[in-house]
């Protein structure tokens, strides 16, 4: 082998090939054992006795006549695992490092941050840990070249460095975001010695105390952003002389104070402006529409008040407008909408906004995503609203709008629509089953809950080839369960609890395409969608990062037994039927439903034994087959012994250790004649779970302002475990 590798340079230097150096070679030999990719990874080129230049992701400088140096190391998603070599800092002519998006663990040598030739270097998306050291004392700052550093998406920890750090010169983008730094953030005197410094990320870490003043120095700084850390205090003024910026973020820390107009527009260059999940206070002031670049404003989620500023309506390279959750009042109107043609996305959800939707809104043509939901809106929705041919994400939710049939005929022309949120208004209107009603065919969620709605559910919703999710609870609907559900190939998430549904459940419901499958495949955006879920009296909406297969059918008058055929919906992961009029015998099918985390039967006049097998499905979590006419003992010796009392209680012929009955004893059950579980169990099955819900032990309570058939108010649990 030496030989073969003395003949390599041998023909390099007579015919003045680019060739790698020993020290070279040695240099990088540990990063071949990194590789994970086998015979057909980076071992099928760096192979021993051959130049390192001609290595997969090696490139060398290729001056004729001199000896060639490596020049680029760039091995990004080569699924590399392993620590990194203190050796790669060693390379004299090493300018771009790149070994991000693999399974690199241990810390980052200081040699390679005090390298005097890397120009970029980048390890993001790794399972790198520790803290991040400064460069040895004898090493110097000034001679480095370095100019892109990126370390984000990581496990690093501790104090940000700073000493060695804040002296180079040439530095222009610093990216640590999406790690677990703490302590202060960075005083960045940096800008003192690098004075073109234009990028910063330090978002998604644990960073606290004040936005340090000097980062005004920075004078071509473009972008700045921290959010998601723990900062505090206000932000300081000195920030505005930063008049480069183009993208200010600093959303979910605990900032607060007010705009300050006339320090807000010194950011003549500002496109993005994000300062959502704080606690900022005021209004938004006028001097804002004097920023003509803005292409994105997010206040959501603070705690700002008063009329919109009209000066908005001249923001006219707007794209998305976001002030969700504050306290702003008086009417939409006030903004001039038909200024912003290019405006993608308008939030303002969960205000005290008045009167009608403003016409001007339909003019914007880009239009995909409206949300208007939980304010004080009213009167009909306007025929204009089809000219939003872009629109794919509506929600109206919880306002006072009504004619839900008008809606219906001019929305179905809203062919792109995807998501359409309606509840909360049409009060104590009759749905229509007007079979006139199509369109909608990119439709993947329909909520029509809580108005309450009178009638069937429409058949209309049979056309909807593409639903996903269906909401339809705390209404007055009525009639059965319809068979045609089970033909809405793509619906995993059903949710018709509190109506006045009769008849059995169909055994149809079971052949439902998507619950039968291993697994939910869902289509649906996750970056903006809001859905309904109960938290108090009246349905909350809330961001979710992925979506249960579930079938709620709880507090509806329905009979029979549980279909058998219930084992079938594979991809289940809570199924939900207490408080109907169910009978039987908990069928042994719903222990073939393995992924099941939610199991409600409560309320309900079923026989029989607890089946033992129950304790195999793992993922259950939470179990009430409360108040019922269950007997015999509660299965013990697995995971049913860890679910309290009230999972059990209201079944005087169960016994068990949980229930304080000793299956040895005589039962002695006292139930008056025709009120098995008339009023007593279910105020005791009321109070329980209050109580037990109230300390937290099991999550997302939902209580419905509706009563149930017996006149008590129902327990929901829209359960979002594992989706988090």
């Amino acid at each position: 082998m030496p030989t073969l590798c003395l003949l390599v340079l041998m023909l390099c230097s007579a015919y003045f090939i680019s060739c790698c150096t020993d020290h070279e070679r040695n240099c990088l030999h540990f990063l071949a054992g990194l590789s994970q990719d086998g015979h057909g990874g980076l071992a099928a080129s760096w192979r021993h006795g051959t130049d390192c230049c001609s290595w997969e992701g090696i490139t060398c400088s290729s001056t004729v006549g001199k000896a060639a140096t490596i020049t680029d190391i760039l091995l990004a998603s080569k699924k590399l695992e392993g620590s990194i070599s203190p050796s790669l800092g060693s390379l004299p002519g090493l300018q771009r490092l790149n070994l991000s998006h693999n399974s690199l663990s241990g810390g980052l040598p200081a040699d390679i941050m005090s390298s005097g030739s890397i120009v970029i270097l980048d390890i993001s998306f790794n399972l790198l840990n520790g803290d991040l050291q400064d460069s040895p004392s004898s090493s110097s700052a000034s001679g480095r070249r370095i100019q892109v550093i990126n370390v984000s998406s990581n496990s690093f920890s501790g104090r940000f460095p700073s000493s060695s750090w804040e002296k180079m010169e040439n530095l222009l983008v610093l990216n640590a975001s999406n790690n677990s730094f703490t302590g202060p953030m960075p005083s960045f005197l940096i800008c003192i010695r690098s004075s073109s410094f234009a990028v910063l990320d330090i978002s998604y870490n644990h960073f606290s105390g004040d936005v340090p003043p000097e980062i005004g120095n920075c004078s071509s700084l473009r972008l700045l952003k921290a959010g998601h850390n723990n900062l505090s205090g206000t932000v300081p003024d000195e920030l505005f002389n930063a008049t480069s910026l183009e993208h200010l973020s600093f959303p979910a820390n605990d900032l607060h104070g007010v705009l300050d107009g006339a320090a807000i527009i010194k950011l003549r260059n500002l496109v993005v402006l994000d300062l959502g999940f704080n606690i900022f206070s005021g209004n938004i002031p006028d001097s804002i529409g004097r920023l003509k670049r803005l292409e994105e404003i997010h206040l959501n989620h603070n705690s700002m008040a008063g009329e919109l500023a009209p000066a908005l309506g001249s923001c006219t390279n707007l794209k998305a407008l976001n002030l969700g959750s504050n306290y702003f009042s008086g009417e939409l109107g006030k903004v001039n909408f038909s200024k912003l043609s290019g405006l993608k996305s308008l939030h303002v959800s969960y205000n005290s906004f008045t009167g009608t939707i403003p016409e001007s809104i339909y003019t914007c043509s880009n239009l995909n995503a409206l949300q208007l939901s939980f304010n004080k809106f009213h009167g009909q929705l306007s025929f204009r609203i089809a000219n939003l041919k872009s629109l794919t994400y509506l929600s109206l939710a919880e306002n006072s709008f009504t004619n839900i049939s008008n809606t219906l005929q001019i929305l179905k022309s809203s062919r792109n629509l995807t998501t359409l949120l309606i509840g909360g208004n049409f009060r104590d209107e009759e749905i229509s089953d007007d079979k006139t009603v199509d369109g909608f065919e990119n439709l993947k969620v329909l909520a029509m809950e809580n108005c309450p709605l009178f009638g069937n559910i429409p058949i209309w919703i049979s056309k909807l080839k593409n639903l996903e999710m269906l909401f339809l609870f705390n209404n007055y609907l009525s009639g059965s369960i319809p068979v045609w559900v089970s033909i809405l190939n793509s619906l995993f998430y059903l949710d018709l609890a509190n109506n006045s549904l009769s008849g059995e459940i169909p055994a149809e419901l079971t052949e439902m395409p998507m619950l039968r499958s291993e697994r939910v495949t869902s289509h649906l955006d996750i970056k903006i969608l809001e859905l309904p879920v109960y938290t108090g009296p009246s349905p909350k909406y809330f961001t979710v990062s992925d979506f249960p297969a579930v079938m709620i059918l709880e507090n509806n008058n329905l009979t029979g037994v549980i279909p058998t055929e219930i084992g079938q919906l594979k991809s289940l992961l809570s199924l939900i039927l207490g408080s109907n009029n169910l009978h039987g015998e908990i069928s042994e099918t719903i222990l073939d439903l393995t992924n099941l985390e939610i199991l409600d039967l409560s309320n309900n006049h079923l026989t029989g034994t607890i089946p033992a097998d129950l304790n195999n499905l793992n993922f259950l979590s939470e179990l009430n087959v409360s108040n019922n006419d269950l007997q015999g003992p509660v299965p013990t010796g697995g995971h049913l012994d860890t679910f309290p009392r009230s999972s059990f209680d209201g079944n005087p012929r169960l016994c068990g250790h949980m229930l304080d009955q000793d299956c040895d004893d005589p039962v002695i059950v006292d139930v008056p004649q025709g009120s098995s579980r008339q009023g007593g169990y279910k105020a005791i099955f009321v109070i329980a779970f209050g109580a037990f819900f109230g300390v937290g032990v099991f999550t997302n309570l939902s209580i419905t302002p509706k009563p149930d058939k017996n006149g008590f108010k129902s327990l929901r649990d829209i359960p979002q475990t594992r989706f988090h």
